[in-house]
């Protein structure tokens, strides 16, 4: 059995915050909460989220990743 993917998400001083655009429940791959950021990050953003962390269960994938372009 595999565990679930979810995004963890803080803001600009790395603190974590809730986001009212995530969804409630875990992705079932990477792929597809990959996806969904790819289409909702721009939301995140508005909402104070700076940074996302991706998760599969407890184990950290990747991240802190910045929600912003590179300068």
């Amino acid at each position: 059995m595999t565990a679930d993917w979810t995004w963890a998400y803080s803001d600009a001083d790395g603190n974590p915050v809730h986001a009212d655009s995530a969804p409630s429940t875990p992705f079932p791959t990477q792929s597809d909460a990959e996806s969904w950021l790819g289409e909702t990050w721009r939301d995140l953003l508005a909402s104070g989220v700076e940074s996302v962390t991706l998760r599969e269960g407890d184990t950290v994938v990747y991240g802190p990743m910045s929600l912003r372009a590179a300068q």
